[in-house]
């Protein structure tokens, strides 16, 4: 869906409401930034438009019938929303939502990082074996895309040397 429509959609919704600008952006934006949005001029940022979506009391996909609008912009809200709850595992064995692939790549790289970083907390092997694999994925995902992160390879490096040393030290006790 282009600027124009998402606009008009909020821009209808909001009027039907009977708020003004200033109502529907409260701190979260400015409304001169509101206004450029429903005039069409300016494309809201994924954060914004859940914002507007949420005071609006309005689902955006509703209005388009195309698989980006189906899958793809909730679908990606509905995974970040997974990974702010911590339910790193649904992320990461998720299918990147349509037209959302670089935004996708980047979340997936920090769920496999966190649950990475957890089973080093662990005291079974497998955890240890899983966190490896899980810190090797994210140091992969994190140079991808558009959103590629350094700092997440560096951080998947500590996890995988950490989790290194306990099974050496697990496999020198078996000797």
């Amino acid at each position: 869906m282009d600027a124009k429509n998402i606009g008009r959609i909020i821009k209808e919704a909001r009027l039907a409401k009977k708020m003004t600008q200033n109502e529907v952006v409260g701190d979260f934006i400015t409304r001169n930034m509101l206004s450029q949005i429903e005039s069409g001029s300016a494309m809201p940022s994924v954060k914004t438009l859940e914002y507007l979506c949420k005071v609006l009391d309005i689902q955006i996909e509703a209005y388009d019938s195309s698989p980006v609008a189906d899958g793809g912009m909730m679908g990606y809200i509905e995974l970040r929303n997974l990974y702010a709850a911590g339910v790193y595992e649904e992320v990461i064995h998720a299918d990147p939502p349509a037209g959302y692939v670089d935004e996708f790549t980047a979340l997936k790289a920090r769920a496999c990082l966190h649950l990475a970083e957890q089973l080093t907390e662990n005291e079974d092997i497998t955890a240890y074996q899983r966190a490896v694999e899980l810190a090797r994925e994210s140091k992969e995902l994190s140079t991808q895309g558009i959103f590629a992160d350094i700092g997440s390879g560096e951080r998947a490096d500590s996890v995988i040397k950490k989790a290194a040393a306990k099974l050496s030290a697990y496999y020198s006790s078996l000797v």
